[in-house]
């Protein structure tokens, strides 16, 4: 997972799936969403988690459970066929640890 996210490909997770960013280390600064049980693993991992249907950060797509997967679908085609996220990313990320 560390090497997509690092790569700018396209990741989309849902449900549970935000677990394999926290154990790839790279939620530090992105805004997702999922189950509600992964809140607080979400947040003490650096994350701004959100109660939302569908959410894109810098081309990675999370939704929060099965009952949202039209809108998942919908928007992970759509950043999957915006091709890679690299630049975005790594300006993010660059802009997370200047202080």
């Amino acid at each position: 997972m560390k090497h997509f996210f690092d790569e700018g490909k396209g990741i989309a997770v849902i449900c549970h799936g935000p677990w394999t960013l926290v154990e790839a280390n790279v939620v530090g600064g992105l805004t997702l969403t999922s189950w509600p049980s992964l809140r607080t693993d979400l947040t003490n991992a650096g994350a701004l988690w959100v109660d939302r249907e569908v959410v894109v950060d810098r081309g990675v797509v999370s939704s929060r459970k099965p009952d949202d997967i039209p809108a998942f679908n919908r928007k992970m085609v759509e950043e999957f066929a915006e091709g890679r996220h690299g630049g975005a990313r790594r300006r993010a990320m660059a802009g997370t640890h200047a202080s």
